[in-house]
């Protein structure tokens, strides 16, 4: 009988033990999503279904929330977020993740990519892999590479046609040396400015123009207060959908599947909405009283030439090259 009574008790015991386990294994997980594009921009589209995605395939477990708008702050104020765990996950900014993984300004090179396409194909190759394990080291797990368009310019002044219309005019850019450089190759005079505050800036006359693919530019309603718009095609952006190192390793292998499996989802669907978004947009655009012009493409080229150079020759130089050979093995 003491024997029974024993063995009752250790069971019981076991089971207890066992019990935080369990409950762990089907604990709700709670993360956070933020990102700065305005709702109904490509980003925003992908990231509800990527909350969505992860919901169903966890059965409700995992929840995500989704901030649009930089609400959690600007996308490097995110970086920092995700690096320290006080943010889980970004559909972030090229210029604003090289401060912390340098090699990511090697994709922003003038006139890499002719279209999105192209560039996808190198980003899902060995250097966008490359890429990915740079930002792991820092701290950074690259769920999928969105993207942010074939960036053109606006302003509020005049049409720019050729290189030289760009002389002496303020033009924002995001915190991305590349596009600082490419600016100021054709003489304008480059300005920082944060992209929630771009559209005041514009209305006020901070600065006279910007440059953005087109469905920021119709999201974000900046066509308001710019006027003009042209088809410069200077750069391309990616948006890398990352998640926070710290926040990746609280989680299961199966929640880890989960999310990645819901990136890839949501990757697809967001670079499909990208190609929408510049097919249709300039006919928009037009019957929105915007003047869109296409412009001499090969004189801007030769214009920021020195830019390529410049990079090759910087501490990222290696990488730029097998970026820039990736590009143009078509």
């Amino acid at each position: 009988m003491q024997r029974n009574t024993f063995t009752r008790a250790l069971i019981a015991l076991a089971a207890m033990a066992a019990l935080p386990l369990a409950a762990q294994a089907q604990a709700t997980v709670k993360l956070s999503l933020g990102h700065g594009a305005a709702p109904g921009n490509p980003r925003h589209e992908a990231s509800v279904k990527f909350a969505e995605i992860v919901k169903a395939k966890s059965g409700g477990r995992i929840e995500v929330s989704v901030s649009p708008s930089a609400q959690l702050g600007d996308d490097a104020a995110m970086v920092t977020a995700l690096r320290t765990g006080a943010l889980d996950l970004s559909a972030n900014s090229q210029g604003a993740v090289s401060t912390v993984v340098p090699e990511y300004a090697a994709f922003g090179m003038p006139f890499l990519f002719s279209d999105l396409p192209g560039a996808w194909k190198v980003l899902d190759g060995p250097v966008g892999k490359e890429l990915a394990a740079k930002s792991t080291e820092k701290g950074l797990v690259v769920l999928g590479y969105w993207d942010n368009g074939i960036r053109q310019m606006s302003n509020s002044k005049k049409p720019i046609l050729k290189p030289e219309d760009l002389k002496g005019m303020k033009m924002r850019t995001p915190p991305d040396a590349v596009t600082v450089d490419i600016m100021q190759s054709m003489g304008a005079e480059a300005q920082q400015i944060k992209f929630a505050e771009l559209y005041v800036a514009l209305q006020q006359g901070v600065v006279d123009g910007q440059e953005n693919p087109l469905m920021n530019i119709s999201a974000s309603k900046l066509y308001e207060v710019n006027k003009f718009i042209s088809l410069t095609g200077h750069k391309y952006e990616m948006t890398p959908f990352l998640m926070g190192k710290r926040s990746w390793d609280k989680l299961s292998e199966a929640d880890r599947k989960i999310v990645q499996d819901a990136a890839t989802e949501a990757t697809a669907l967001q670079r499909k909405l990208s190609q929408e978004a510049d097919d249709k947009l300039i006919t928009e655009l037009k019957a929105k009283g915007v003047r869109v012009d296409a412009v001499d493409k090969a004189a801007f080229e030769k214009a920021t030439s020195a830019v390529d150079d410049k990079w090759m020759a910087s501490p990222i130089g290696a990488y730029v090259k097998k970026v820039i050979a990736a590009a143009r093995a078509k």
